[in-house]
């Protein structure tokens, strides 16, 4: 694994108990060229307000911690 990936998967474990608590959790799938994808799963993936947890949540997190990162997305 990159370092960059390590990096973004360190971060996105600091989220993991919260998304958790609500019955979802994220997957990273990549890190190329500063767009993290990562995947919902469980509840993330179906709820509503699923778009609002990546970008207010997840990518915000992640870009504070990264600041090389320049978007998170959803695949």
């Amino acid at each position: 694994m990159s370092e960059m990936k390590e990096r973004v998967q360190k971060s996105l474990n600091s989220i993991r108990p919260a998304l958790q608590a609500d019955g979802g959790d994220v997957e990273l799938i990549d890190v190329k060229d500063g767009v993290v994808k990562v995947k919902l799963k469980g509840a993330c993936g179906t709820c509503p307000s699923a778009l609002m947890t990546l970008k207010q949540g997840i990518e915000v997190r992640v870009k504070e911690d990264i600041p090389e990162i320049i978007s998170v997305e959803s695949v």
